[in-house]
């Protein structure tokens, strides 16, 4: 039995129905059942819960062989560090308790460092927490930068006619679209065939530089002059808070974060092979981002 996490997500959605698909049994855990019709439908046992409730996550985790592990990003938290330690505490002491016997954590790109790289410092908890259970198969999956992150950009191309971050435009970074990820972990969870505590990155297909990634969507939304802009990080942190939907203390990390990437801490631990090259390009992503770009309104 299979137990996954964020199972409304972008990715826990699609190992959840993969998984379905290909008859097993899973467990799919979230806050709000109506978010989770989709999978109870196709026979996903629901299990409705904060993950920040130790006891909750004991009871979800009983019985099950592997599990899915990611920690859902709160924008608002005022403490996120402190929360992604609880959640992850939470999923220890959960496997542990159970026996489970395979967990595939979704980390990212950076988690190597454990401090300094703002909000992927959480995720190097989690890795770290995971070291200390030496009868669990743990698979630490590191992708990279989301495509489906650019999804933010929108209000900004729509008010300003630009893209832009505190990440420098020049920095070559592998984007990977979602979809890959999940694809990965799915065919890690049928395969089972990880042992001890490994790291497998997931890097999409090449390396783009913002500049690039500003020539490619701005062809597929018709405006071929789209700009990208590096903003200083006071100015970064500024334009998040005031949009209402980040916390100073995220826009905090997030711009750790882009520091880490742009003096290369970040990005200095992976190697790009075949095996870890996935294959939606940003172009093909591109043209879903315009059907999203269309669709929201100035």
């Amino acid at each position: 039995m299979y137990v996954i996490t964020g199972a409304t997500g972008n990715i826990g959605k699609v190992i959840a129905a993969e998984l379905l698909e290909q008859g097993k049994e899973v467990r799919v855990i979230g806050r709000n059942a109506d978010k989770l019709k989709d999978l109870t439908a196709k026979g996903a046992e629901p299990f409705i819960g904060d993950l920040y409730d130790a006891e909750f996550v004991k009871k979800a985790f009983s019985g099950a062989t592997a599990a899915f592990c990611m920690i859902p990003p709160n924008l608002l938290s005022n403490d996120f560090r402190k929360d992604q330690q609880k959640v992850a505490n939470n999923y220890v002491n959960a496997v542990k308790e159970n026996g489970v016997k395979y967990v595939v954590l979704l980390s990212s790109i950076g988690a190597h460092l454990r401090n300094g790289a703002g909000i992927v410092d959480g995720l190097g908890d989690l890795e770290e927490y995971f070291l200390q259970l030496k009868d669990v198969n743990v698979l630490n999956l590191r992708p990279s930068y989301f495509m489906e992150n650019l999804y933010g950009q929108i209000g900004m191309i729509k008010d300003s006619s630009i893209m832009g971050s505190a990440i420098r435009g020049d920095i070559p970074l592998p984007l990977v679209a979602t979809r890959d990820i999940a694809n990965v972990a799915i065919n890690r969870l049928l395969d089972l065939g990880f042992t001890g505590n490994s790291v497998e990155y997931v890097l999409g297909p090449r390396d783009v530089s913002y500049y690039e990634v500003a020539k490619i969507v701005g062809k597929a939304i018709g405006k071929p002059d789209l700009k990208y802009v590096q903003f200083s990080y006071k100015d970064a942190k500024k334009g998040a808070v005031e949009t209402g939907f980040i916390s100073e203390n995220i826009a905090d990390l997030f711009n750790e974060l882009s520091e880490a990437m742009n003096n290369g801490k970040a990005l200095n631990a992976h190697k790009r092979t075949f095996g870890n090259s996935t294959p939606t390009t940003l172009e093909e992503f591109a043209k879903i981002f315009a059907k999203s770009f269309e669709s929201v309104t100035a």
